[in-house]
């Protein structure tokens, strides 16, 4: 005789029960911090490597790694010697969208926050006019010394630039091709370009340069 057997449904309860029991993984959630964050976005505008800011701050670059991650905190000097490579004022780092002041600092750069590199080797001048919010393009005014110049012929990889001469005569030279760009003219050409520019005659010259993407 054959033996009969009954399939009996499994109790939906108890399963739920040894599940409950089971050890569940636990995975860590991603570690962010906004100083970090802020830290590597100044660092990837400028352009620079972790090895050339760590060596710029003098801090090791598994640090500056770990604190670009949120991972840890760096000193105040460390804080102070990393946001001075990345030419960045430390407050930044701290900045709030809630803070009214701070939403025009992203959109508005008042005159005496405009940002400053003199190069007294060679009489040339740059004020950068735009805030470091939008990298996609970048204004700023040089100003020459009469006989001030680039130097060098030189170029970048993508993008473009243009600019208005707004006091004096500018000597622009691109892909060898020389041009007198006076006062009120304006100019453009690939970023990709050879150029180099001075200060012709004896006399000031201020220009309104913009470049796409932003190189400083």
């Amino acid at each position: 005789m054959r033996g009969w057997w009954l399939a009996v449904p499994s109790d939906p309860g108890l399963e739920a029960t040894a599940e409950e029991q089971r050890p569940k993984e636990v995975r860590p959630a991603a570690a962010t911090h906004p100083i970090g964050e802020k830290l590597r976005l100044r660092r990837k505008l400028r352009k620079l490597s972790l090895r050339e800011v760590s060596e710029r701050a003098g801090v090791s670059i598994g640090l500056l790694s770990q604190v670009e991650r949120g991972l840890t905190m760096p000193s105040v000097r460390s804080m102070h010697a990393i946001c001075a490579a990345l030419d960045m004022p430390v407050f930044w780092l701290f900045e709030t969208q809630d803070d009214p002041a701070i939403e025009e600092s992203a959109v508005i750069v008042r005159h005496a926050a405009r940002r400053k590199l003199h190069y007294s080797d060679n009489g040339l001048r740059k004020e950068i006019l735009t805030p470091d919010t939008v990298p996609q393009i970048q204004m700023l005014r040089f100003t020459l010394d009469p006989g001030a110049d680039s130097g060098e012929p030189y170029r970048s990889e993508t993008g473009g630039k243009c600019g208005l001469v707004t006091q004096g005569t500018l000597g622009l030279e691109v892909e060898g091709r020389r041009f007198l760009v006076r006062t009120g003219d304006s100019f453009a050409f690939p970023a990709s370009s050879w150029v180099r520019f001075w200060a012709e005659g004896e006399h000031l010259c201020e220009v309104i340069w913009v470049v796409s993407p932003a190189t400083i």
